[in-house]
């Protein structure tokens, strides 16, 4: 191995590694801080369409949730993701009430699809059974 690839093996931390859906050609890619205050619920039940999103918690905690998935506390310095698509995302807010939460997102959409969508009332209703239950394994 050169001194140049050791050094960059040495300094390189892998917080994540996912196989990602397709990603058709022509796709976008943002990427965004996303800022809530201390206890804020942040964005309301979503979903992105478009695509796959990739996200990593720069300070504070957060309470994430994913359609049939149990919600769980991502903290600084860990990474997140989800599929896209029709999945429904519950939950990005703030876990405490005493900090703030930042974390980065880099979402990935297909062309002429958007890439976020909120899910109103209607929806979550006929949708409730996919949501996670307490006791459920």
């Amino acid at each position: 191995m050169s001194d140049v690839m050791e050094k960059l093996m040495t300094a390189m931390t892998v917080i994540q590694s996912v196989k990602p859906p397709h990603i058709p050609e022509g796709a976008d890619a943002m990427t965004a801080i996303i800022e809530w205050g201390p206890g804020d619920k942040g964005a309301p039940p979503h979903r992105h369409p478009g695509g796959p999103c990739f996200g990593y918690v720069l300070e504070g905690e957060m309470l994430f949730e994913l359609e049939g998935e149990a919600p769980r506390v991502i903290k600084a310095g860990e990474a997140f993701w989800e599929p896209g698509g029709d999945v429904i995302h519950y939950s990005d807010g703030n876990n405490r009430e005493d900090i703030p939460l930042r974390f980065l997102v880099t979402m990935l959409c297909q062309p002429g699809v958007h890439m976020f969508v909120i899910v109103d009332g209607a929806e979550l209703e006929q949708r409730k059974d996919r949501r996670f239950q307490k006791g459920q394994s």
